[in-house]
């Protein structure tokens, strides 16, 4: 029996229910809601952050890059310094080598100087200083959302609050999470592997891989996905929730085809079935379909998201905190979601990216039952006050300011200046 739309929001109040208050969607209704672009506009236009408590202007004395050594790893990590000496800090993700460039000669520049509570202003600025805008891509927003949550943590820690909680109330301080595989193995190891590591970590939710990532139809292995998402649910059982990613494999018919296997399995969602520019062939697959289609993780404009939302053609809205821009953008995202009552699960780009992630989902109106977690924080859990934990399938939200990151200070004092 598959997971209907219908069904996927009422599971995810029933999972709101059962794990944390206020989890689901805060609309009990029992599918999405028609909506209009005017409509869309208006729940995306209020003012996103709640910054009352800094009275005075806050300016920026310098943004540098840094880089650091920690056990066997690397890390890049983001100052910013106030001219009053109040420090914020984030943690970029692994595009960071390759776009240094852009963040030091086309980003950094717009926030030095000018009153910075007025970050929302300046994440148009950002866009149109030196045609930023003809970079409009991932390699413009990473490090425009890099400086934004440097930023977020500096006014965090200078009104004494949690990151979710510039975005308003904060719901939740447990956020459940998925684990996802590779393409690398056969269909069963494959199927084998994720059961081990979900019985292992308590968690209640896997996504698999399936196609080949933007293969214009070719599997990983011949014959591969016919055969892993039976097995997926033949090896996890039924208790399991199980969710498919097909990185942009297929065209709408076979796009169909696939997601008519994965409704037989009882999936909750299929992600990116075509090429995610493909905006028109995502909704031919949505329509044919009575499961979810999920789909937003390499958007990087807020007018597409908006079509997606207006015409139907997700019904899991999938922003990336760092490849999308930030919170601020992401928090419009979410607000055209749940205008047309659909939820959010965040598309997570790696690295730490689970620190800016679950400050965002504590604040979530319209969450997913799962967010996505990529691991690690048996590395790095503990740089965070109180440290990060995995309990039973879902990550702690960090309740000190900002980020809620407190070891960093002291893991800077070997760091080395990129920018």
């Amino acid at each position: 029996m598959c997971t209907s739309r219908r069904d996927f929001l009422k599971s995810s109040l029933a999972v709101g229910v059962a794990g944390n208050a206020g989890l689901a969607s805060g609309d009990p209704a029992s599918k999405p809601r028609p909506v209009t672009i005017e409509q869309l506009n208006a729940a995306a236009s209020d003012p996103v952050l709640k910054l009352e408590g800094l009275t005075s202007p806050v300016k920026i004395k310098t943004i540098e890059l840094l880089e650091f050594d920690a056990g066997d790893d690397d890390y890049y990590v983001l100052r910013a310094r106030s001219t009053d000496g109040v420090e914020g800090y984030s943690l970029p993700n692994s595009k960071t080598g390759d776009l240094t460039a852009i963040l030091k000669n086309r980003v950094i520049p717009c926030f030095i100087g000018p009153d910075v509570r007025q970050l929302e202003t300046l994440l148009w600025d950002v866009y149109r200083y030196k045609d930023n805008y003809k970079f409009q891509s991932l390699a413009l927003w990473c490090p425009v959302a890099w400086v934004e949550f440097a930023l977020l943590d500096l006014f965090g820690k200078m009104l004494a609050k949690p990151m979710g909680a510039l975005l308003g109330e904060v719901r939740r301080r447990e956020v459940p999470v998925y684990i996802a595989g590779g393409r690398e193995l056969p269909p069963q190891e494959e199927a084998e592997t994720l059961a081990r590591r979900a019985e292992k970590g308590g968690f209640r939710a896997v996504k698999f891989r399936i196609g080949g990532r933007m293969s214009n139809n070719a599997d990983a292995a011949p014959g591969r996905t016919e055969a892993l998402i039976p097995a997926m649910r033949k090896v996890l059982g039924p208790n399991v929730t199980l969710v498919a990613d097909a990185n942009g494999s297929y065209d709408p018919p076979k796009a169909i085809e696939v997601g008519r296997m994965l409704q037989d399995i009882g999936a909750l969602w299929f992600e990116e079935p075509c090429p995610f520019d493909h905006l028109e062939d995502t909704k031919v697959v949505a329509d044919a379909l009575e499961m979810n289609v999920a789909g937003g993780e390499q958007e990087s404009s807020d007018r597409r998201f908006r079509w997606m939302i207006a015409n139907g053609a997700v019904q899991v809205v999938q922003p990336d905190l760092h490849y999308y821009g930030g919170v601020v953008r992401s928090a419009r995202v979410a607000r055209m979601a749940a205008a047309a009552g659909l939820t959010v699960s965040l598309h997570l780009s790696g690295g730490i990216g689970y620190a800016a992630m679950l400050q965002f989902a504590s604040w979530l109106p319209n969450p997913a039952p799962f967010q996505e977690y990529k691991g690690d924080i048996d590395k790095t859990g503990g740089w965070f006050d109180p440290p990060i934990r995995l309990k039973n399938g879902s990550l702690t939200v960090p309740g000190a300011p900002g980020l809620g990151m407190t070891a960093l200070p002291d893991l800077l004092k070997r760091a080395r200046k990129i920018i």
